[in-house]
């Protein structure tokens, strides 16, 4: 029976129309094929993005020179020296013997009943810290005070703190002591007495010329707690505890003493941390190149490459005895990866100035599949043989012919290869040489004041009254002071000030155009420089590089604009002027990997393009469907009307027939023959 409402006719019509609408939309089923085609490709260049961002972290990693410079240093006993070490150190055996550790120096004040309890009236008060040398006269152990000693400041500068009535207990000084953050750390001991809180201080840096120096302006209860000059031999209320002291050991025999018990100055490339004194019995400490990272390295790039030249022949592979393709299979962006990575290897590291320049020279063969294979002996033998030349095939390498120039750095632009280096003038730092012998005589409100302008920085500066000795110590004096001046510190800037023939020179401590050191003002300016001080401007450096006017900034020159040297950086810290040699800059295998892949994974790279092509694809696909569904639905809705129709008719027809068909039964029933 046929479902349509009318007549029944025997007409399947829902049968009719789904096998019509089952041709019909044919071509639907043609857009999900092409769909899901799109999708598997998209989702196959989601994982050749990822496999390409992974070859990137690996190579990137391989770009720095580090992982292939390492030095091992192993210390024979452990717990006297650790040890570590950099590219620039030597292979060799080291005796060393320790006789005393560096030490910080470490006060104590005099014991008070209560740490909370109000000391003096609660005016301000400032305490000035300096930093600096005791020297001569006795000490004595029992009450920790000098006498007859001197103190000589070294000039790193004065740093202030404030006490007030906010803050004039032992635990507010302690308080207000930390936050200033000077270099000082103050605690509060309690010993048991019947006085037992007593203020601590200790110098965060190790070494002999970092003893305290205490100056307390205020306060009269204040200055008799924590006054400390110990050149003064009854200006000491605070006693010392443990003393300033360098470090001092030997390394092969030779006698040194350093601040600090790190110590990356001795030994070039290798940094030592002292632990512990070994008088007499020497240890050795052995550096060795660290080939073991080398190979690892070279393991590694071997086998990130391997990986990324698999998936990107796997992705776009056919296989001709099942004559199936892969789902990239076809795709220009993989055939344009696969033959630039391929291009890379292919040509030689230029610039270098190394005795490698093909990776087949250290071991690194191409295979027939495309891949590498890696020959460990003779890896191992440039190892041997040209171990500071192994870095210039992976990762970015500057190296200048003259030991006074140094590479810096380099950016994007910087074309591999030699570039020659001519200086025309060498930097030198701004400074003020005085034109008569300083007054060693300092009076308060007389000629106690300098206006100084360093590096375009200006403070005014109060120097401690009193003669001093010689004009060297008037120097450190001056140094201390300027170097410890609010708005240097801030500004991160400072000087260094001698004396010669009783002169004084200040210096800034930068290089360049930069750099500026003079006196404009202060009723000490005559008295410590004299009447006609010498200003002398810092200067640049100049000069060429590949021969073309390079930038100078204090000691550095770069590559000018436009050039194939532009962006490369090196300092010059001394020589002479004219030709200094080449510089060479090569960018390995590594970096060039690491470029070539930032290229691809970009926004304007191939598999991003491709990407959006798909989606526009995807997109106009969509809309298609949309259109094909409308129109289908409609085509469905017109066969069903018309079906509907003609089902109806045969109804009637059938009926007519049926009526017809009666009624002559009836005459024939009315006529008999």
């Amino acid at each position: 029976m046929i479902s349509s409402p009318g007549i029944g006719s025997n007409l399947d019509v829902n049968s009719i129309v789904s096998q019509l609408m089952s041709v019909e939309q044919q071509p639907l089923s043609q857009l999900n094929k092409k769909e899901a085609n799109f999708q598997a490709k998209l989702s196959g260049l989601g994982t050749l993005k990822s496999a390409l961002s992974q070859f990137q972290t690996a190579v990137r990693g391989l770009s720095d020179i580090s992982k292939f410079q390492g030095v091992r240093v192993t210390p024979a006993d452990a717990s006297i020296v650790s040890a570590s070490g950099s590219a620039g150190a030597t292979p060799g055996t080291y005796g060393l013997e320790v006789t005393k550790l560096a030490q910080a120096q470490k006060l104590a004040s005099a014991g008070q009943v209560s740490d909370s309890s109000t000391i003096g009236t609660g005016a301000a008060t400032t305490l000035s810290f300096d930093f600096g040398t005791i020297a001569g006269g006795t000490f004595n152990s029992a009450t920790g005070l000098y006498t007859g000693a001197s103190f000589t400041t070294n000039g790193a500068g004065v740093k202030t703190v404030t006490i007030d009535a906010t803050n004039n207990s032992l635990a507010g000084i302690r308080d207000a002591i930390n936050r200033a953050n000077i270099g000082v750390n103050a605690t509060i001991v309690n010993d048991g007495s019947a006085s037992p809180y007593r203020l601590a201080l200790t110098v965060n840096a190790t070494g002999q010329a970092q003893s305290m120096k205490i100056s307390v302006a205020g306060d009269a209860a204040l200055s008799t707690l924590l006054s400390q000059d110990p050149a003064n031999n009854t200006g000491q209320a605070l006693s010392e505890t443990i003393s300033a002291q360098n470090a001092a050991f030997k390394v092969d025999g030779i006698a040194i003493s350093k601040a600090t018990n790190t110590i990356s100055d001795v030994i070039q490339g290798v940094t030592l941390n002292l632990a512990k004194t070994n008088a007499g019995s020497p240890t050795n400490i052995t550096v060795a190149r660290d080939t073991s990272s080398v190979i690892a390295a070279v393991g590694v790039f071997v086998k990130s490459y391997n990986e990324i030249n698999k998936t990107l022949t796997d992705s776009s592979a056919f296989n001709a005895a099942t004559k199936q393709a892969a789902i990239l299979n076809g795709e220009s962006s993989v055939r344009s990866i696969q033959s630039q990575i391929r291009s890379v290897i292919s040509e030689p590291v230029p610039g270098g100035g190394g005795a490698f320049t093909q990776l087949s020279q250290i071991g690194i063969t191409l295979q027939k599949d495309g891949s590498m294979a890696l020959d460990n002996a003779k890896l191992q033998s440039a190892i041997d043989n040209k171990f500071s030349d192994i870095a210039g095939l992976f990762a970015t390498v500057g190296k200048a012919s003259d030991s006074l120039v140094t590479y810096s750095s380099a950016t994007t632009k910087t074309a591999p290869g030699a570039y020659s280096l001519n200086v025309s003038q060498l930097a030198t730092q701004g400074k003020t040489v005085g034109s008569a012998a300083a007054g060693l005589t300092i009076t308060a409100g007389a000629n106690d004041s300098l206006q100084v302008l360093l590096d375009g920085v200006t403070s005014t500066i109060t120097l401690g009254s009193g003669t001093y000795a010689t004009a060297a110590a008037l120097a450190a004096e001056v140094q201390s002071k300027i170097n410890g001046a609010t708005e240097f510190v801030a500004a991160g800037v400072s000087a260094t000030v001698t004396a010669s023939a009783g002169v004084l020179t200040m210096t800034s401590n930068r290089y360049g155009s930069a750099s500026g050191a003079s006196v404009t003002g202060g009723s000490g300016m005559t008295n410590l420089f004299g009447a006609a001080a010498t200003v002398v401007a810092g200067l640049d450096t100049m000069g060429t590089i590949n021969g073309v006017p390079a930038t100078g900034t204090g000691q550095f020159l770069t590559g000018a604009k436009g050039d194939p040297s532009e962006g490369l950086r090196v300092q010059i810290t001394g020589g002479s002027i004219g030709i200094r040699g080449m510089i060479n800059y090569s960018q390995g295998y590594a970096y060039q990997f690491d470029k070539l892949a930032n290229t691809q994974l970009g926004t304007d790279g191939p598999i991003s393009a491709r990407t959006e092509g798909i989606n526009a694809s995807l997109k106009s696909l969509a809309e298609d469907r949309q259109r094909l569904t409308d129109r289908l639905f409609d085509t469905e809705k017109r066969y069903r009307a018309q079906f509907t129709a003609l089902d109806m008719i045969i109804g009637r027809m059938t009926a007519t027939s049926t009526f017809l068909t009666q009624q002559l039964a009836n005459l024939s029933n009315l006529n008999p023959k």
